[in-house]
């Protein structure tokens, strides 16, 4: 099955930083800041969000590599905006360039690669190992 996803599409969100995006409640840190794991999974779910309506139903992609930088902290109450960008797929693979930022500026940036995989199969082979 051949997908067309258009290269360079771009998705856009936000979010506020809550006492459960902490990296004292990650367990990465001890101090009540926007956790690194809790970047890495908005960065994610952005790129995620961006490439669904593009697939099959019954398709996701799921990650498989990301490479991050996380330069600058965040305080509980700020708000935190991710830019992806799809930039190719390759076989089954979507790479992304991704970028965070805060109300003061850049905290992050990140390359990204997700694979798309047919949901229910996936399952299914992973319960059956």
């Amino acid at each position: 099955m051949e997908i067309h996803i258009p290269s360079g599409i771009t998705k856009k969100q936000e979010m506020e930083v809550t006492l459960d995006d902490t990296a004292a409640c990650f367990g990465s840190g001890l101090i009540e800041v926007f956790a690194t794991p809790a970047m890495v999974g908005f960065m994610e779910g952005t790129a995620q969000s961006s490439v669904q309506t593009y697939l099959p139903e019954g398709f996701i992609t799921l990650g498989i590599e990301i490479n991050v930088k996380h330069f600058k902290a965040t305080p509980v109450g700020m708000k935190v905006f991710c830019e992806s960008k799809f930039t190719k797929i390759d076989g089954g693979k979507l790479f992304f360039e991704i970028k965070a930022w805060d109300e003061n500026g850049d905290i992050g940036k990140a390359t990204h690669v997700r694979y798309i995989v047919e949901a229910k199969k996936f399952i299914e082979k992973l319960i059956n190992q």
